[in-house]
Formats: C-alpha cells, structure tokens, sequence
C-alpha cells in the first residue's frame, strides 16, 4: 500500500506554526495537502519540555494579536476561522522595566479607558507628570498604523487610497522609531525608553527599526494585552496539528526533506532523507532560503543567479540565548513580583544593547518571565518557574568550538542569572531545582534553523517591510516555491509566524489561479 499519494497540490516543509498556518488555510480550500516535519513533535520552538516530572516552556513569553474572547484580534480570529481551540490566559500586566541608572521603576497595563485614553498614558504621567496627553496622541497614532498593515494584509490599496485613507502609515512609513519619536513627539527621553522596552520582541534597535513595525508591535500589546495559553507552546501547536489532520492534511513525522524538485523553474516535487520522491506543484518551505537555494534545489542549475544574491544579501536577524529555571520556592519569596520584566544594567539605549548582541555574554537588557503570575496551575504549588532571555546576533556564536561550547554557555548562563540575583536581592543560585540552557545552538540543531534565526531577517530602515512589500513578486525566484517561516514578509515571534503562513497560503492560491489549477 502506497504511504504517499501520486500527488498532491501543496507540500509544506516544516510542521511548525506557519506549515501549519499555511497547511490549515489551503486544506479548508479544498487543496490535498502534505505536511512533512524532521521532528517528532509538531510546533517546532512553539513546544516544551519536561524536567523531573515538571514541564516547562520553551520559548513562548506571550501571544501578541490575541485579544480577548468578546474583542478578537487578528490572530485569534483567524484561530477561530480555522476551528482551532486554545484555552488563552492573560498575561495580567504588559510589562515592567526597571533601569536603575535611570531611575526608571515602572508597570505598565495593556487597554484603554471608556474615554478612549490610554491606561499606559496615566500609569506613564504618574512618574513623568504632563505627559498623558502626547502618550496618549502617539498610542492613538501607533493603533491608526496597526489597523491600516491589517487593512493591507488583507487588501491591496492604491497610492492614492493610502493618501486619503492611511494617513499615519504613508506619512511615517519611510522614517525609523528613533526619528519619528524625536521630531514629531515632545517626550522626555526615559519615556521614550519606557516606550521601548518591547524592542527586544522585534530585535531592532529603535534607530533603524521602521516606525511602521514600532507601532504594529506597541498597539498590539496595549489594545488588548498579551496572552499565553494553559497548555503552554506545546498547546498551540498540538491543536493546530489536530485540526489540519481534521481538515484532511496528511502530517507526516521524523521525515526530513533533503532536495526540492524543480524543473524548467517550476517546482514538480520534494525527496525525503529517507529517499521519497513526492510530488506537488507548489511547496511552501520553512528552510531559510540561504538553505534552500544553497543545497535544497535539485538541480542547482535551476538556482537564479540572483536568488542566491537576495538571499545571501539579506541581513539575518536574532537569535535566542534563555536560561529556564524551576526555582525551589514562591515567586513572592525569590522577591519576584511580576510576569514579565526588562532590565538594563547601564543606561537604557537600544543601540548600545544591539552591539552587546555581536559579543557572546556580557549583555545589560534582560527580559525576565515568571510563568506562575500568568498561568499559576502551570507551576507546582511553592514553586516558581522563571526564564532569563537576551536575543544576541548570530554572529556572536561563530567562532566557538565543540570542545568550548559547555563552558561558554554555562559561563554566560550564570552571568545572567547573577545579573538578575542582584536586581532582586536573592541568590537564585542557591534555589535552581532544574535548570535548562537555550542557545542558538540549541534552536539550529532541534529545528534546523539557518544559523539558529528565530525572528528572520532584520526589519530595518535598511530592509523595511514596507520596501519588501514591494519587492515580495521578487522573492519568488522559482514558480511554485514559497517561504514559510519567520523569513517570510513579517518575521518576528509566533503570532507572526501564524500570520506567515496565512500569507503563504495565499500567495499558493493566487500562483493556482494563474496557472489555471
């Protein structure tokens, strides 16, 4: 009995959020789709892991574009188009930063007022008095940008269109965060930093990261919070996988794909490790490109000249380094009062943390998440479950060896955990029950990842999402073959991710209809 069909219309490399993103959209389209994952699990980082009977979260901090139940946003609505069922928990606070060379201690919520203003507006006013009123115009600034990306995500619009209806978004569109928030906002500059804290999430710094993706991610987080769900990653990701198997996608597990088929510039087909040769018109890859143009594409005469100059010209964007602990007792205990904390050693300068970021160890802004104030059964009772996350550069990791690799990722493990002992006055060291090291190592060996990219390609002024919109006919180098992952158009983090492979879904559907299939 044949295990593969003789054809299919779509074959997505990769299981995790955006595969199945994009698997979800077209087998509700009535497409034969196969899903084919290297792992054993589907989800690929949206997962976790179990320590001495605990489970602990891998790399999830929080879902942006959920919203709640009765106001969805984006990602929830399309969750709920899908049929996909996740139990969300709110996160109770948006964020604290704490930068003790500026003297900034300070929590901010997510929401607005019966009056339309901010809750961040007066939370930010209250240490900095008389300046409500400009947070508030760059809040509502920030959500007039998130709601016309939407408006394009969905819809195409002519320039004309864009003058008359988009205003915000045209007017700032060519201009990077630091730019818009000095020349056309009258704030002081630690409400600036306060206003950035969330830069990490992007892995810009805000000097060239597009003012565009500052207010997509800002109103994102402050409309309607931040939210995780019961089950952790591993909940998202088990989910989705039920329901593309529920709408007829054939999810095939351990099956690595090692060449993608191509003939006369059109994809016919892919060929497992194992020596399948499965064939479809169109395939939605996750492996970054500089893979798949470099060794993936058989033959490599197929391979544009240029394809491999776009890919290899794109600038790649953060990794990951996380320390997961299982502390031994409550987070009220360990001095630990909130969910979600960044914090800076030196003074707040997004541009000084990014050169940090090339150098392995040694960085000053740390993001701290304490999963017991959000999903508190997620924890056992009189225990706390802290992660301790900075997203360096790539490039910081290149030049290790095997043989120095333990070393290296334990010495800046316990510099991290040092750094965060002294904010809360309690040695941590003394209170690690189980303890697990994340490094861009890790993501590119467990995911297979291109030099362990989580977030794609930098989004800066350099390399818009604006110009890519643009140049997206482009990147099409090879008919039929279409990136999905955090490569993709919109990168960074898991709701963009989902996102991802909606768009791709599309782009196959619109490739269909100009074929004639």
């Amino acid at each position: 009995m044949a295990f593969y069909k003789d054809k299919y219309d779509v074959i997505v490399i990769g299981g995790a959020l955006a595969g199945m993103s994009c698997a979800m959209k077209l087998a509700s389209e009535g497409k034969s789709v196969l899903i084919l994952e290297r792992h054993n699990l589907p989800g690929g980082l949206a997962t976790s892991f179990v320590r001495n009977g605990v489970e602990m979260e891998a790399t999830l901090h929080e879902m942006m574009s959920i919203g709640p139940e009765d106001r969805p946003l984006f990602i929830r609505e399309y969750l709920d188009e899908m049929g996909v069922r996740i139990n969300w928990l709110r996160v109770p606070e948006a964020y604290d930063l704490l930068s003790p060379c500026d003297n900034i201690d300070i929590r901010i919520h997510a929401g607005r007022r019966d009056d339309g203003t901010w809750i961040a507006a007066d939370e930010i006013d209250e240490k900095y008095p008389g300046t409500k009123a400009e947070v508030n115009r760059l809040l509502e600034t920030c959500k007039s940008v998130y709601e016309s990306v939407l408006f394009l995500n969905e819809n195409s619009a002519s320039k004309l269109e864009l003058l008359l209806h988009h205003d915000p978004l045209t007017k700032t569109a060519g201009y990077s965060a630091k730019e818009v928030l000095e020349k056309s906002f009258h704030l002081p500059k630690d409400v600036v930093s306060i206003l950035s804290a969330y830069w990490i999430y992007v892995g810009q710094p805000i000097s060239t990261l597009p003012f565009t993706i500052f207010c997509f991610l800002l109103a994102d987080y402050l409309l309607g919070g931040s939210y995780v769900a019961r089950g952790f990653s591993h909940e998202m990701s088990l989910a989705m996988a039920e329901r593309c198997e529920e709408l007829g996608v054939q999810f095939e597990y351990c099956q690595e794909v090692e060449k993608i088929l191509v003939k006369k510039n059109h994809v016919y087909g892919v060929r497992t490790k194992r020596g399948d040769e499965i064939h479809a018109d169109f395939v939605a890859s996750a492996p970054y490109p500089n893979e798949v143009y470099a060794k993936m594409i058989e033959p490599q005469s197929e391979v544009p000249l240029m394809a491999r100059k776009y890919a290899n010209a794109m600038p790649m964007g953060v990794t990951t380094f996380s320390v997961v602990l299982q502390l031994d007792a409550k987070p009220e205990d360990l001095n630990i009062n909130s969910y979600s904390v960044f914090s800076s050693n030196i003074p707040f300068d997004t541009d000084v943390f990014w050169e940090q970021g090339r150098k392995p160890g040694g960085w000053s802004n740390l993001t701290t998440i304490c999963l017991n104030y959000a999903n508190p059964e997620g924890v056992p009772e009189g225990k706390t479950s802290l992660s301790i996350t900075f997203l360096p550069l790539p490039e910081a990791f290149m030049n290790f060896t095997a043989d120095e690799y333990q070393d290296m990722k334990r010495r800046i493990a316990k510099e991290m955990i040092e750094q965060i002992s002294g904010y809360l006055g309690v040695n941590l060291l003394d209170h690690i029950e189980e303890i697990e090291i994340e490094s861009p190592m890790t993501v590119c060996h467990y995911s297979g990842m291109y030099r362990g990219g989580i977030y794609g390609y930098q989004h800066s002024m350099d390399n818009s999402v604006v110009a890519r919109l643009e140049d997206v006919a482009k990147e099409t180098w090879i008919k039929g073959l279409v990136g999905c992952a955090s490569h993709q158009l919109v990168g960074d983090g898991m709701a963009c991710n989902i996102n991802n492979g909606k768009i791709a879904a599309k782009m196959i559907m619109e490739m269909m209809h100009e074929e004639g299939k």
